[in-house]
């Protein structure tokens, strides 16, 4: 007996459509994110807090041989999310002299911590308590940009100046012309928006999701995430912490993963997810992919192959 046919495609106009549509809803999810924020940070900047704020974040700057004001930008990215910093970043580029290796640098600590009040609370549910998800994800990241630094001062590669895909003009002195500054800034972000969600959907088509299940469910095994914790992983890696941790929070109520599991599931989630999206952002800060994409993937598993070495019962308390 035949197989029925196929169902027809819908012609290209509605395909256009429906990505038009995707694109917008995505774009307004994130103006009402992005927007406070370039608010807040404007604020700060009128009364002083921003200098008031990259004081208490010089200490950990230091740390990773950032210069203090590009503080903004994490903070921004830790309360909010990825889009909110690159927004703050773009913004401070105009009159912050950025080299590659900088910018590779803040880039591993806003992928590795971003979003805490959020994928906090998903992790939480879960079970992974705050406490652990903040030690792993603000520590995670310290310790990820500290490398880093330490690598590329010693070998004194990446030293040149970022190249952004448009230059951000010199900061307005006016509050009319900070806020056409900022107009012009957030239409580029929809530009970035759809080149992104453009590529990710190539990117689908051709297999390269496929292609990292296959690369890293080996590499999974051998830090002791198995069976269904490493599907799940592989899900978070390349999809996000969020729909990785609600599969993973299904399996927690039908029994079948163990607290163990969950915790290395969700700390090596913490640690690297959103392989493609987030990765395809950052770069647009200039940075480069041997610390945003490889050295964040090596450190995300040597991390977890020391935390699965830990008793079941320090788990437990850590978690």
């Amino acid at each position: 007996m035949d197989a029925p046919p196929a169902p027809p495609r819908p012609p290209l106009t509605h395909r256009l459509m429906a990505f038009a549509h995707e694109v917008v809803f995505v774009y307004w999810a994130l103006l009402k994110v992005m927007v406070p924020a370039l608010l807040i940070v404007k604020a700060l900047e009128q009364v002083g807090g921003d200098k008031i704020l990259a004081t208490w974040l010089a200490p950990l700057m230091a740390l990773v041989g950032l210069p203090d004001t590009l503080g903004l930008v994490w903070a921004a990215t830790l309360l909010s999310n990825i889009y909110a910093g690159l927004a703050v970043f773009f913004t401070l580029a105009a009159d912050t002299p950025v080299t590659v290796a900088q910018a590779t640098v803040l880039g591993s600590l806003m992928l590795v911590a971003h979003s805490l009040p959020v994928e906090g609370a998903i992790a939480k549910a879960a079970g992974v308590s705050w406490r652990a998800t903040v030690l792993i994800r603000l520590g995670g990241a310290i310790a990820l940009g500290a490398l880093l630094n330490l690598i590329y001062r010693g070998t004194g590669s990446l030293e040149q100046p970022i190249t952004l895909p448009w230059q951000p003009p010199p900061a307005a002195d006016s509050l009319a012309g900070w806020a056409l500054d900022q107009l012009h800034t957030l239409g580029w972000i929809l530009v970035i928006i759809t080149v992104l969600m453009s590529t990710l959907r190539l990117l689908r088509h051709l297999g390269i999701e496929r292609l990292i299940h296959a690369l890293l469910t080996p590499a999974l095994r051998l830090i002791g995430i198995r069976g269904e914790a490493a599907n799940i992983t592989v899900i978070g890696v390349t999809l996000g912490l969020t729909f990785g941790a609600g599969l993973l929070l299904k399996e927690v109520r039908s029994g079948t993963l163990s607290r163990r599991d969950v915790f290395l599931t969700l700390s090596f989630l913490s640690l690297s997810h959103s392989l493609i999206e987030d990765t395809l952002l950052v770069l647009l800060m200039g940075a480069d992919l041997s610390g945003i994409l490889w050295g964040r993937l090596l450190f995300a598993l040597l991390a977890i192959r020391l935390l699965s070495r830990l008793p079941l019962n320090g788990l437990a308390r850590a978690g």
